[in-house]
């Protein structure tokens, strides 16, 4: 298998491994990047992005990573195509396999895979992409303010949703698979305690309806063991808020993560227990999940590379 030596290799090409890409680039470091399965990240799926600072107007989301790409290569940063399939973190320098088919031996690498969204799995939800569909209230709520919209979920983050959602929205319905929620009673309670809020339980949206974007969800409510009653939901938005996966598995056996896969990090800095390796963004990131958080993570994680390789 072909080898490449590196000095600083950067797995993922959201924000925050574009920005890891721009800060080590302008430190003469020479990043190589690897833009992994869906270059630009999650943010490539979402068409507006409002709440990203200096872009008064907006700007589009794949529109904005383009802009962080140029960046980066412009102060030299060797963005490829390619994903990282396999990790040895055994010993420095560390072995990254790209595709199954090279070998890339970094002394430092920057960990920024992201994480996805968890949808249902229907084919409306690929179908209303961006047009009604999203897996993120912080990021599209605004779009919906005095709209009727669903979230779908039981645990605290489906309820920090429906409730941040009850500030834009006309109305918001929770839909919950399970006769009660698994959110912490402070959140439950939130969400029993605002008139906005209608809890669905046991519901299961299985599938969705309109002409230019979601007008409506169809819906299964249980009544019985054997008896189900179907009805269409008119809604404007519908929100997934049933977890993320970190993509982080090729990482665990070198790497302390949560229960659920997010890398474990030194609190307040992007250092994993490995000398020279570092996770930005929201491969590390459980609680915030924004291209700023992330964008601020990656140089961070590139000023940590800078320090530990003149060390």
């Amino acid at each position: 298998m072909e080898t490449e030596q590196v000095k600083c290799l950067i797995i993922g090409s959201g924000p925050a491994g574009y920005t890891a890409a721009i800060y080590a680039g302008r430190a003469n470091l020479s990043p190589v990047l690897y833009a992994g399965l869906q270059p630009g990240g999650q943010l490539t799926t979402t068409t507006e992005v409002e709440n990203f600072p200096g872009y008064p107007a907006g700007i589009g989301g794949p529109e904005l990573m383009e802009d962080l790409r140029k960046q980066a290569e412009r102060f030299g940063a060797d963005i490829r195509y390619g994903e990282a399939t396999a990790a040895d973190l055994s010993s420095s320098p560390y072995k990254i396999t790209i595709d199954n088919e090279k070998v890339i031996e970094a002394r430092t690498v920057i960990i920024a895979t992201g994480a996805t969204a968890k949808y249902l799995g229907l084919d409306d939800e690929k179908k209303y992409a961006g047009m009604g569909v999203s897996a993120c209230a912080t990021c599209d709520g605004f779009f919906y303010r005095k709209k009727v919209v669903a979230v779908v979920g039981g645990g605290d983050t489906a309820c920090e949703e429906a409730s941040y959602l009850a500030g834009l929205a006309s109305k918001v319905y929770l839909i919950v698979r399970k006769p009660y929620l698994r959110a912490s009673k402070v959140m439950q309670q939130r969400v029993f305690n605002n008139p906005k809020i209608e809890v669905l339980f046991e519901h299961n949206a299985v599938g969705l309806y309109g002409e230019n974007g979601v007008e409506g969800v169809h819906l299964v409510k249980r009544r019985g063991e054997a008896d189900e009653q179907s009805y269409d939901l008119p809604i404007d938005g519908f929100f997934l808020a049933i977890g993320h996966k970190p993509n982080s598995d090729i990482f665990k056996p070198w790497l302390e993560t949560d229960e659920v896969g997010y890398i474990l990090t030194e609190p307040g800095t992007p250092r994993t227990k490995l000398p020279g390796v570092f996770a930005a963004g929201d491969v590390a990131d459980p609680h915030y999940r924004q291209a700023i958080t992330a964008a601020a993570s990656g140089c961070k994680a590139a000023i940590e590379v800078e320090r530990y390789l003149l060390s």
